[in-house]
């Protein structure tokens, strides 16, 4: 469906007015949210939440509650408290066979396709050897040859 440059404008402005009351709408919510978690709230925890020298708001009630239902045996609790905390779920066993893989992967990158500074050259002796030129050739068996004299030599010798 065509449209005019008009038509297309107008509906620009309109996706640009919806889209700026959304960006608005989420703004707002995460004031509003950010100001009722600091809310000071007294609960069952705000003694201990004290004496720990945290301030008794919405979101350290809550952070607290899940603590206590991870040492209660949630799983998923128990997994929040750890990803939040900015502990990895992966362990050092994983972390060690990553390096491996990725230094592997390395290697058989730099094999195939040759040190980066170098790759020009590497192709270029690819190449040469795949397209052999007749003395080279020549060459080639001719040090064949020498060597199996020395050995007929060597074994004579014996």
């Amino acid at each position: 469906m065509n449209r005019t440059p008009e038509e297309r404008r107008e509906l620009a402005q309109r996706a640009g007015k919806t889209s700026g009351e959304a960006r608005r709408r989420k703004a707002n919510f995460r004031k509003t949210l950010n100001l009722l978690l600091t809310t000071e709230v007294n609960t069952d925890m705000t003694p201990v939440l004290k004496a720990l020298g945290v301030d008794s708001t919405l979101e350290s009630a809550m952070l607290m509650s899940m603590i206590r239902a991870a040492l209660e045996g949630d799983v998923k609790a128990a997994n929040f408290v750890a990803q939040y905390a900015g502990q990895s779920q992966q362990t050092e066993a994983d972390e060690e066979e990553q390096r491996i893989r990725t230094d592997r992967a390395k290697r058989a990158r730099e094999q195939e396709v040759g040190d980066a500074n170098g790759a020009e050259e590497n192709i270029q002796s690819f190449l040469k050897a795949m397209n052999p030129t007749q003395e080279e050739l020549d060459n080639l068996f001719a040090e064949e040859v020498e060597d199996d004299a020395k050995e007929a030599e060597e074994a004579d010798g014996i």
